[in-house]
C-alpha cells in the first residue's frame, strides 16, 4: 500500500472555536481508528535506540481543513452516500448532552436535515475523498 493510496480529511465548521475544535477532531479521530479498516495502521509500536516503545501512527496523510457549515453538511452527506468511504461526524448535539444515552436520545429526535455539525473526518482512497474536500481551506490558527 503506498502512502498516497489513502486520506484522512477532518473537517471543521468555519465557527468553531479552538477548544471546541480539538475536542470535536479528538473525538472523531477514536471513531475513525475503532471503525477503519486494519490498513490505517502503520507500524503497531515503534522502539527507540533506547528501547522505548511508542504507538504507531496512521501510515496515511491526516489534514484538517475548515469550511462553512451548508459546505460541512454538504460534504458529510456526499461521503455518506460513498459507500467506499468512512465517515465520522459530530452533530451540535455531542457538546449539548452529557452521557452516551442522552446524545442517543437527541440525535434519535431530529431528522438529518435539522442537525448542525461542528465537524466530520473522512476516511478512503485519495481520489474519492478529493472529490469531496479537495477545495477546502486548510485549518489554521488565525
Amino acid at each position: 500500500m503506498n502512502y498516497e493510496d489513502k486520506k484522512i480529511v477532518g473537517i471543521l465548521a468555519t465557527n468553531v472555536e479552538m477548544s471546541v475544535a480539538l475536542n470535536v477532531i479528538g473525538h472523531l479521530s477514536i471513531a475513525i481508528g475503532k471503525y477503519s479498516d486494519n490498513e490505517i495502521m502503520g507500524k503497531p509500536t515503534i522502539t527507540d535506540k533506547s528501547g522505548m516503545n511508542h504507538l504507531g501512527i496512521s501510515q496515511f496523510p491526516f489534514i484538517i481543513t475548515k469550511v462553512k457549515q451548508g459546505k460541512l453538511k454538504t460534504a458529510i452527506d456526499s461521503a455518506k452516500n460513498n459507500p467506499n468511504l468512512l465517515v465520522a461526524d459530530y452533530p451540535k448535539e455531542m457538546l449539548e448532552t452529557r452521557t452516551d444515552d442522552e446524545l442517543v436520545v437527541a440525535i434519535n429526535a431530529k431528522e438529518n436535515e435539522k442537525l448542525e455539525y461542528l465537524g466530520a473526518i473522512i476516511y478512503g482512497n485519495t481520489q474519492e475523498v478529493d472529490e469531496i474536500t479537495g477545495k477546502f481551506q486548510l485549518w489554521r490558527l488565525d
